[in-house]
C-alpha cells in the first residue's frame, strides 16, 4: 500500500511520444506553461483562504465565551507549527513528486479539515472550552500539514516550466497568490460570518478549497517531459552553457542547499518578518475591534449596505466585524501590487539582485506597522498604514519568503531551499501566536462583566520583530550577489 502511494505521487516519467522541435512544440510549451502559472497562482490563493479562516472569526468566538485569547493562540500555532515542519519535509518530497497530484492532495486535506471544524462549531456548546480547543488544534494541525504542500509544488512548477531569466518576474506574479488569498478570506469569509455565523466561515473556506483542487487537477502539469516536450533547459537554451558539467543527484544538491549560509540568513530574516506579518493577519481584526472602536464606528455606515444587500441586518457587532476585516484586507489587496512588481522590478533595475530592495522595503515594513499600531483612530492614517504595510509585505514575501533563497541554489534543490526558509518562517509565526495570545490575555481587564484586552506589550513585540528582520539583511549587502546568475560549474547540470 505504501509503495503504491509513493508510486502515485512520484514525478512523472517522460512521455513515450516525444514532439519534434518546431512551431507546434513551441506553441504547446507556451500554452502549458501559462496553464501551470495560472493553476499555481489560483490554486495557492485558495490554499490561503483555507488557512486564514480562524483569523476572521476570533472575535465572535471570544464573545460567545467558547475560548479565550490564549487558547486561540494555541489553536493558531498548531497550524503554523505543522506547516513549518511540513514545509521542510514536503519541500524535499516535492522535488521528487508529481506536483499536480501532490498539490491537489494537500489542498483537499486542508479543505476537509475546515469542513470538519465547521461541523464541530455547531456542537461547541455541548463540550468544554478545553475539549473544543483540543479538537480545533488537532484539525488545524491536519490543515497545516496539507497547507505545507502548496508553496513548494507551485514554485517547483515555475522552475520546471520557466527559464532562469524570467524566474524573478513570474515568481513575483505568482506571489500575489498569498495576498489574493488573504484578501478573499477577509472579505468573502467575513461576509459569510457576518450573515450566517462563524461556523459557516469554515464551510465557505472548504468550498473555496474544493474549487482550488479542481483548478490544480485540470491545469497544473508536472514537467515538460511528461507532455512530450524537451527539458526546460533545452527549450530555453540554458543547456548550452551547462553541457560540460558533471551530473549530480537531486539529494546531493539538496544537501548543498542546506549548507549554504545565505539560505539560513534569509531564513532567519524571513522568520522575524513572518512574526510581524502573522501578528497583523491573526490579531489585526481583533486589535481593531478592541482598541479602535471609534475608527470602526466612523467607517461603519459606508459598509453597512454590504450586509443589507444580502437582505439581513445582523447587528452592530457583525457590522463592526466587517469594517475591521475590510481594513485588514487592504494590506492583502495592496500586497498584490508589491508582489507583482517585486520580481520584475529587481530583474529589470537591479539585475536580479534582491538584497537592496529587500532592505528598503524592510524599513518601510517596520514604519507602516508602527503607524498602524500607534497612529490613533484617524481613518486616513489607518488606511495609509495598511496600504504601505501591504506593499512592503508583498515584496518581502516574494524576496525573503523564497525567491532570494531559490536564486542561491540549483533548480533541483528549489524545494529544499523553500523548505528551510518556510520551516523557520512558520515556526516563528507559530511562536508569535502563542506569545501574542499570552501577552494579550495577561493584561486583559473585566469591566462591567465585559473582558477588554490590552495590546500594548504585544504591539511592541510585533514592531521589534519587524526591525530585527531587516537588520539581519545587512550582512548580505557586503558580498557579491549570486542572484539571477546562470547555474554553472559543479551544480549547473541539475539546474
Amino acid at each position: 500500500m505504501f509503495k503504491r502511494l509513493l508510486a502515485f505521487f512520484r514525478v512523472s516519467a517522460p512521455s513515450a511520444n516525444r514532439l519534434p522541435p518546431g512551431d507546434e512544440t513551441d506553441a504547446l510549451y507556451k500554452r502549458l506553461r501559462w496553464q501551470v502559472f495560472l493553476a499555481g497562482t489560483v490554486g495557492y490563493s485558495l490554499f490561503y483562504v483555507c488557512r486564514t479562516t480562524l483569523n476572521v472569526i476570533k472575535k465572535p468566538m471570544l464573545d460567545a465565551g467558547l475560548v479565550d485569547a490564549s487558547q486561540l493562540g494555541y489553536v493558531g500555532s498548531a497550524l503554523l507549527f505543522a506547516y513549518a515542519i511540513g514545509k521542510c519535509v514536503n519541500g524535499f518530497f516535492a522535488d521528487h513528486s508529481n506536483i499536480k497530484r501532490f498539490m491537489a492532495a494537500g489542498l483537499a486535506v486542508s479543505a476537509c479539515a475546515n469542513l470538519v471544524m465547521g461541523v464541530m462549531g455547531f456542537t461547541a456548546g455541548l463540550v468544554s472550552s478545553a475539549t473544543l480547543t483540543v479538537i480545533f488544534a488537532v484539525m488545524w494541525t491536519v490543515s497545516g500539514w496539507g497547507q505545507s504542500v502548496g508553496s513548494p509544488c507551485a514554485v517547483i512548477g515555475l522552475t520546471r516550466w520557466y527559464p532562469l531569466k524570467q524566474r524573478g518576474t513570474y515568481y513575483g506574479f505568482f506571489s500575489l497568490s498569498h495576498n489574493l488569498g488573504e484578501f478573499l478570506s477577509y472579505v468573502l469569509v467575513g461576509i459569510v460570518v457576518s450573515i450566517a455565523g462563524w461556523q459557516w466561515g469554515f464551510w465557505g473556506a472548504a468550498f473555496a478549497g474544493a474549487l482550488g483542487v479542481l483548478a490544480i487537477l485540470f491545469m497544473l502539469h508536472d514537467n515538460p517531459e511528461s507532455r512530450g516536450l524537451p527539458r526546460i533547459e533545452v527549450l530555453t537554451g540554458e543547456s548550452i552553457a551547462q553541457t560540460a558539467a558533471p551530473a549530480e543527484s537531486t539529494l546531493s544538491l539538496q544537501m548543498l542547499a542546506m549548507r549554504t549560509p545565505g539560505v539560513w540568513i534569509l531564513a532567519a530574516s524571513s522568520a522575524f518578518m513572518y512574526m510581524a506579518r502573522y501578528a497583523v493577519n491573526s490579531w489585526g481584526v481583533l486589535f481593531l475591534q478592541e482598541t479602535k472602536e471609534p475608527l470602526l464606528v466612523t467607517l461603519e455606515p459606508g459598509v453597512r449596505s454590504i450586509i443589507k444587500f444580502f437582505g439581513k441586518d445582523s447587528g452592530d457587532g457583525n457590522f463592526l466585524l466587517l469594517v475591521a476585516t475590510s481594513i485588514i484586507s487592504i494590506n492583502a489587496l495592496l500586497g498584490i501590487l508589491g508582489t507583482v512588481l517585486s520580481g520584475w522590478f529587481s530583474d529589470r533595475f537591479f539585475k536580479g539582485d534582491r538584497r537592496l530592495p529587500a532592505l528598503m522595503f524592510g524599513v518601510l515594513y517596520s514604519i507602516s506597522l508602527a503607524l498602524f499600531l500607534y497612529g490613533g483612530d484617524s481613518p486616513f492614517i489607518n488606511i495609509l498604514s495598511m496600504v504601505l504595510f501591504g506593499i512592503a509585505v508583498g515584496v518581502l514575501i516574494c524576496f525573503l519568503g523564497g525567491l532570494m533563497a531559490v536564486d542561491l541554489v540549483p533548480r533541483k534543490a528549489t524545494g529544499a531551499a523553500m523548505g528551510v526558509v518556510g520551516m523557520a518562517s512558520y515556526i516563528a509565526a507559530g511562536l508569535q501566536e502563542i506569545l501574542s495570545g499570552w501577552l494579550i490575555d495577561s493584561r486583559a481587564v473585566v469591566v462591567d462583566g465585559v473582558k477588554h484586552h490590552d495590546f500594548s506589550h504585544a504591539a511592541f513585540f510585533w514592531v521589534a520583530a519587524s526591525v530585527i528582520s531587516f537588520l539581519l539583511l545587512l550582512p548580505l549587502l557586503g558580498g557579491k550577489s549570486k542572484a539571477a546568475r546562470p547555474e554553472r560549474g559543479k551544480n549547473s547540470s541539475q539546474s
